[in-house]
């Protein structure tokens, strides 16, 4: 007996217009799908294509929004938890017993845009979401919606070094198709990433523009490193409540609220949750799968000597003379 895929995994409920834009697009070696397809200049799966172009067409970006942009597994579900926490710890402060954080996952409170909002033709209501709107987005900035661009919308810019953003985007796809597809080798993704296909990327587009804007808009766009934040989590965290202009005051201090919210907010913590242990999308993917290591390094268990001088080579050429460094333990 077959079972049916997730939905993750269909991609039979695509629109005419997306299918006759599929059609004439570059295409290669999907990391969940069939295929990936280049759009603007970066790759995405058709499904997420969808979406990606109602985002650009429908969006409208207000000066109080707050979004927060990866590549995916960079760190984003606990940077989603900080920027909730901190963000509505007046709402919902942080000592309080039934936080949302505690029952909900932070995707389902800082929503996708492309991958949930506007995905299967959605029509989001923005009416329902409380000021500030918290949103997220895999969007290249080039990509994004001209009302994002232009408008006085923050945006919080998550990096994580290249080596351990692919061992795990590579972990997570392969856990998407277990049990429905054949997964891939790491020695063919790797190749892939390589080249610049992967998801959203290439990679080294997607950091370096946004690095390039932070440095150029300074109030608009606030790039964070992962590693910077595993280190020096107290000093990262002030600094982005001060980018969000809610800063954390010397009562709050005093008070513990910066302990507590790192404390609610850690990997450990949010992955031991009832609700993340046991708990999944509409759309089948099971919260778990978001929460495997979360820790700088993992890529010394897989990478060869070989591999390690590959992609050294190809990110000192591509970030050559960007001010821009990796940390890799």
């Amino acid at each position: 007996m077959t079972t049916s895929s997730p939905k993750y995994l269909q991609e039979d409920n695509l629109s005419e217009e997306c299918k006759k834009l599929l059609s004439i697009l570059p295409k290669d070696k999907g990391w969940v799908g069939s295929y990936i397809y280049n759009y603007q200049g970066f790759w995405t799966p058709p499904r997420f294509l969808q979406g990606v172009i109602a985002f650009q067409q429908q969006f409208q970006g207000e000066d109080s929004d707050i979004i927060l942009v990866t590549t995916p597994k960079s760190g984003t579900t606990w940077l989603k938890s900080l920027l909730f926490a901190l963000v509505n710890r007046v709402k919902h402060p942080i000592f309080e017993p039934n936080h949302p954080l505690l029952v909900n996952n932070p995707h389902v409170l800082v929503p996708f845009l492309e991958h949930e909002l506007y995905i299967d033709g959605r029509v989001p209501d923005f009416s329902t979401f409380t000021s500030p709107k918290l949103l997220a987005t895999h969007v290249p900035f080039a990509s994004l919606p001209k009302s994002v661009q232009d408008s006085k919308t923050k945006l919080v810019y998550l990096c994580r070094n290249p080596r351990d953003t692919f061992i795990s985007m590579w972990h997570f796809t392969n856990n998407l198709l277990l049990h429905h597809n054949d997964t891939n080798s790491i020695e063919e993704m790797f190749d892939l990433f390589c080249e610049g296909v992967s998801l959203y990327g290439p990679f080294w587009n997607h950091v370096l523009d946004y690095w390039k804007k932070s440095i150029e808009k300074p109030t608009k766009i606030l790039f964070l490193m992962y590693e910077d934040i595993k280190k020096k989590p107290k000093v990262q965290l002030k600094r982005l409540a001060e980018f969000l202009e809610c800063p954390i005051s010397t009562e709050e201090e005093n008070c513990g609220v910066v302990d507590e919210i790192l404390k609610m907010c850690s990997f450990e913590n949010l992955r031991n949750l009832e609700v993340n242990t046991n708990g999944q999308f509409s759309t089948g993917e099971a919260y778990n799968l978001f929460f495997r290591k979360g820790e700088i390094g993992d890529w010394k268990n897989y990478f060869t000597t070989k591999m390690s001088d590959k992609l050294n080579h190809t990110i000192e050429e591509k970030f050559q003379g960007s001010g821009l460094k990796f940390s890799y333990v």
